[in-house]
This record gives C-alpha cells, structure tokens and sequence, in this order.
C-alpha cells in the first residue's frame, strides 16, 4: 500500500521524485546555466526564497561539486530516445536556455565533458571550428597527453574571433600538451582545380591523412541562416540562393548537405577543403554539438545520414528531433 503525503492522492515517493527534478533543474539552472536567483524563480514559478533555500540545500549536501549528480528525468528521457531513433551511442541532452549564446556555451561545455571521458593518450582527435566547440575547453581537463595529436579537420576563414579552425585546434592541443596540426588553407578555392593542386603539397596531405586517421572528432554544423558565421562570409553569401535551389539545408565541415543529409550538387561543394562527411564512418568516436531550434533541419539531416555516433544538444531541439 502506498503512503499518501500531504498531498491529496499522490504517493509520497512521487513527491520526492519532482522535488528532486525541481532541485536539479535549480542547481543546473544555477551553476551550469549562470541564471540569477530570480530568474530562475520566475522561470520555474517559485519563490526567490524557495530558490535561495535549495541552493544552500545542495551546496551543503554534496549534491553539487564540480558536475551536478541529481538527474533530470526529461533531459534523460529524451536523450534514450534519440538514441533509439537515430541510432546513436550516445545522447547528451541539457535543458533550455533562452540566451543563444549561453546555450551554445552549456552545450559546449557539456560537448567537452563528453570528449574528455573518452580521449586516451596515443589517440588521433579531430576538431572543427565555431563558438560551441570553443566552449567545451572549459571542461576538457588539462594533462599531458603527449602521444596524442589534434588536428583541424576543415580549412579556415581569413578572420578568427577565438573560435576559428586554427584556434580551436590549437586551444585541445595546448590543454593536453599534443602537436598540433592545421588545414593550413581558405576553406573554399576558387576553383576545384586550385584545391587540387593545394592537395598535392606535403604539408597539407599530411594533415589531411592524419584528419583521416583520427580517433575521436568533434564538430559543429552549420544553418542557412546569418546566424552562421560561414553564411556571413562573401563566398557562401552570394552563393546562398543557389545552395538552397539545390536543397540544401546547412552544412557539416562545410560541405552543404540536403535534408536527408547527401551532399547537394553545388560547386561550392567541389571547392571545399574538409573530410567528406562520409569518411566521418571510419572515425571510432564522433560527436556532434550543436543546438536550438533553427539548426534541427541540419541536425537531423546529419543524423539520417549516420555520420555521427555522439550527439550533444538542448531539450528543445532535442524534442523537434523526435517528433515525425
């Protein structure tokens, strides 16, 4: 026989099951997402005082250290069943922020959590480019791996904001103490011929085969919209139009893919300096990190193609992901 609380008709254990739910979010929300006390009051519909109680609860108790141990059952929940639709791995999945940029740095963060549970020393790791990979140094532990080496798997802007290729790469490699290897080129030439002739020189080859050869990579994808730094770029601008003609619906390492995540018939396509996605297969361990509602078009097209085994994304996209 169930114990009935003191509210009417619910078991006792399933209030302490949503008071530890509503701990967990407060901790998270806190910690994690750096809201202020009200906010986090108004989000959840407490009182500031009720929030300020179970913050010094959890301080207190253990149950906030460096990682926040109380699970979240819908970020759980969501994350078993993309796993089962889409066939992954793995699924991290992290509640809503309203802030754009405080989402792509928490699912950053939790992107580098993933990476740093997995890489070993003498592993090849492969690394893209953008604000959400930059975010996950934060909780990519730094020791010496010296029989490791990080590499960009894509070709570069001509400007960086401590978010480029060469800045990413060099970022992972420092943290772990590894030689660092760069696309040491524009991400798109002006003609497929250039990028052919590019190929051919040592340096470049080597990165490439050693991008070949990685153990571990980690990456971004990119919209259609301004939002996306590689949009905002002349070379994709006055390309946009064309590329949505041809289908397509964002990009992974630069290369434009359709909804159903092939390659779209575009001479940017045969200009770009990068791995092709579907040498991605070959990789032991590949995670994709991105989030919000304006890159599940991308997201999903990559995941029908199974070029990634690893996801790491927000609540919201999570759940547009999961719908038919």
């Amino acid at each position: 026989m169930n114990v009935v609380g003191r509210e009417r008709g619910r078991p006792v254990e399933a209030q302490e099951i949503e008071a530890a739910q509503i701990r967990a979010r407060v901790a998270w929300l806190y910690f994690v997402g750096g809201l202020t006390q009200q906010e986090i009051a108004d989000q959840l519909g407490l009182t500031r005082l009720r929030t300020n109680k179970i913050l010094g609860q959890v301080r207190s108790d253990g149950s906030v250290q460096i990682d926040i141990r109380l699970p979240m059952a819908d970020c759980i929940e969501a994350e078993q069943a993309l796993m089962a639709r889409y066939g992954l791995e793995a699924a991290s999945v992290v509640p809503v922020l309203e802030d754009e940029g405080e989402q792509q740095r928490v699912i950053g963060e939790a992107a580098g959590a993933e990476l740093d549970r997995l890489l070993e020393n003498g592993m090849g790791l492969g690394v893209g480019w953008g604000k959400t990979l930059a975010a996950g140094l934060k909780r990519f532990t730094a020791r010496p791996l010296s029989q490791c080496y990080v590499t960009s798997v894509m070709g570069g802007l001509t400007r960086g904001s401590g978010s480029s290729t060469f800045e990413v790469a060099t970022g992972y490699a420092r943290t772990i103490s590894a030689e660092c290897y760069y696309l040491a080129a524009p991400l798109y030439f002006p003609t497929p011929e250039s990028r052919t002739m590019l190929l051919s020189h040592h340096g470049i080859s080597e990165t490439m085969r050693r991008a070949r050869a990685v153990d571990v990579a980690m990456l971004s994808c990119g919209d259609m919209t301004t939002r996306s730094l590689l949009v905002q770029t002349q070379t994709v601008s006055e390309n946009i139009e064309s590329l949505r003609a041809a289908g397509a619906v964002g990009d992974l390492l630069g290369v434009f893919l359709d909804a159903d995540g092939r390659p779209v018939d575009h001479p940017l396509n045969e200009r770009v300096l990068s791995l092709a996605p579907h040498e991605l297969a070959s990789v032991r361990y590949t995670i994709l990190a991105s989030g919000g509602l304006y890159k599940v078009p991308i997201v999903r097209a990559i995941l029908r193609a199974g070029y990634v085994k690893r996801l790491v994304t927000d609540k919201r996209c999570a759940a547009a992901l999961l719908e038919s």
